[in-house]
């Protein structure tokens, strides 16, 4: 058996020790409101800045996992080093505080074939946040569910198109029931009110689950979201495996937090679902 690498993250954008992870898990997921969906759960979108800043806006998300049952996960998020494609850890094991986080070798190695874009992730990609810092909440509602987790490089159109195709595609022929998360924060240092102005393009675009107004909206201003190209991409893919509807179930940035009102960062929560109406 593979040996598991340590999370790069732990003890820096969430705690290192494991009680205390798991007490602020706990505490975010208490304190987040609690909704529900009319239909099937397909996706999330859900903030990746440390814990402390945007958790609790991502256990808004998170909580709809409560009782929920998914074979595998398909976490797609930004590489904030660049980079062409997409990159995939092909195998093995991510070891946190929480335990250990099991990479689904059998989607992994299914997306490498569906996309000759897709490569096999290097040690400097092991250093990105976007992705683990997803894990604990993983861990704490879906444990033992095995992930597949995928990082975009530069956040080009076709690089977002090729993979909204290869997501379906993998998804609808491995016979399984997957969540596919977007990984992905808004807009960046900006004041509260400019923050605000920006955001709720993006909020009302996926209220709306408007794709294709989501998509030109950030390749008019790609600043609007750090992983709007892996949002985009889980959205497309969403749709292509039948959602129809979406919900934002949270908004904030980081000023509620530190009580800043200028410099923020803004964080979204949302579901993507098949509804029943």
């Amino acid at each position: 058996m593979t040996e598991a690498r340590k999370s790069q993250i732990a003890g820096t954008w969430y705690p290192g020790d494991p009680n205390e992870l798991r007490a602020l898990v706990d505490r975010l997921v208490n304190d987040a409101p609690r909704a529900e969906i009319p239909g099937k759960l397909i996706a999330l979108v859900s903030p990746h800045a440390g814990l402390i800043y945007s958790g609790r806006i991502a256990a808004a998300g998170y909580r709809l996992l409560e009782g929920a049952r998914f074979d595998a996960v398909l976490l797609l998020g930004p590489c904030h080093r660049g980079g062409d494609g997409l990159a995939v850890i092909p195998g093995g094991a991510i070891e946190t505080p929480l335990g250990t986080v099991r990479i689904d070798e059998e989607l992994a190695s299914a997306l490498a074939e569906a996309d000759p874009n897709v490569r096999a992730a290097t040690a400097s990609d092991e250093l990105e946040h976007s992705l683990e810092v997803q894990f604990p909440f993983l861990q704490c509602f879906l444990p033992n569910v095995p992930v597949a987790p995928v990082l975009m490089g530069y956040q080009t159109p076709a690089t977002i198109a090729a993979c909204a195709r290869a997501l379906q595609q993998v998804i609808a022929d491995s016979g399984r029931t997957v969540l596919m998360i977007a990984s992905s924060d808004l807009s960046h240092y900006e004041s509260r009110a400019e923050a605000s102005r920006l955001d709720g393009m993006v909020v009302r675009c996926l209220e709306q689950f408007d794709v294709f107004g989501l998509e030109q909206l950030l390749e008019t201003n790609p600043h609007h979201a750090c992983g709007g190209g892996p949002m985009v991409a889980v959205l497309t893919a969403a749709q292509a495996l039948g959602a129809n509807d979406a919900n934002v179930l949270a908004y904030g940035d980081s000023g509620d937090v530190t009580g800043d009102t200028d410099g923020v960062v803004g964080y979204v929560s949302a579901a993507i679902y098949v509804g029943t109406s």
